[in-house]
């Protein structure tokens, strides 16, 4: 017989398959903005990277041409008599490009301000605070983005299968995991999770309740030392939630066990 097709909770490569439907109070993902963008796809994330520096450009280069266009610099451009705002700022598009190169430190050298123009000097202190935090923010964003573990997970292989079979005379669900890199994850720990729904005795219908499954937690075996491939064993004792369950009756029931591997990467 063919395996039933079953909508998993979990898929193999760790992603949940849990969607928040019906979430009413959407500005609390406002109030945590730094973790809403880490969370955008990739597409996103760069839609906003890149707006974060277009719009402060924009907004700012607008504002240098409007201290220029009030003080009367742009009709002053061929009175060399005549001290501006900015050297060589005649229109908005040079007075974008200054506005790009005070917020990136470049410097060409062509325009500068002057020291006759004290509300470009604050103007100027403004956009270079304001440059920094904007950079430590996307650029901390965009760190932290690209060292996620996604890609690490990729060579941590766990067993296709798991198997119930006798060890040392004792029965155990067992299932193998193994790292493929040469750069070891430090304090690797493992755990298990049986997912299944029950009812209380209350009859209460719990759809997804979660049950721990001991892979070693109270002798310490699920601390890893993951240098090659290891067997995790849990014992179907009495204290275990397959104990009351029959071969045949496994073959039926509709349940899911989640593995989580936690560590920290040595390189990182």
């Amino acid at each position: 017989a063919g395996a039933r097709q079953r909508q998993r909770y979990v898929e193999k490569d760790g992603k949940c398959n849990v969607q928040h439907g019906n979430v009413r109070e959407t500005y609390r993902y406002l109030t945590d903005i730094f973790t809403t963008l880490v969370d955008l796809k990739w597409r996103f994330s760069l839609l906003v990277f890149i707006l974060a520096y277009a719009v402060t450009w924009l907004f700012f280069g607008l504002i240098w041409w409007f201290i220029a266009y009030c003080r009367g610099d742009l009709e002053h451009l061929e009175d060399h008599a005549w001290t501006p705002c900015v050297n060589n700022l005649n229109g908005f598009v040079s007075a974008f490009l200054f506005s790009i190169e005070t917020e990136t430190t470049i410097g060409y050298g062509h325009r500068v301000i002057t020291d006759k123009c004290p509300e470009g000097i604050v103007l100027l202190l403004l956009q270079a605070i304001l440059g920094s935090m904007v950079n430590a923010f996307m650029v901390g964003c965009m760190f932290v983005k690209i060292s996620q573990p996604n890609k690490r997970a990729e060579t941590l292989v766990f067993s296709s299968h798991a198997v119930v079979s006798l060890r040392d005379d004792r029965l155990c669900l067992m299932f193998r995991v193994g790292d493929l890199r040469d750069s070891h994850i430090v304090e690797a720990s493992i755990r298990a999770k049986l997912i299944k729904s029950k009812q209380t005795q209350e009859g209460e219908f719990i759809p997804l309740d979660q049950t721990d499954l001991s892979v070693g937690f109270e002798t310490g075996d699920d601390r890893l030392f993951l240098v090659s491939p290891l067997i995790i064993s849990h014992e179907i004792d009495e204290r275990s939630p397959f104990w009351d369950v029959s071969r045949h009756q496994l073959e039926k029931d509709d349940f899911e066990i989640v593995v989580i591997l936690e560590g920290m990467v040595e390189a990182t």
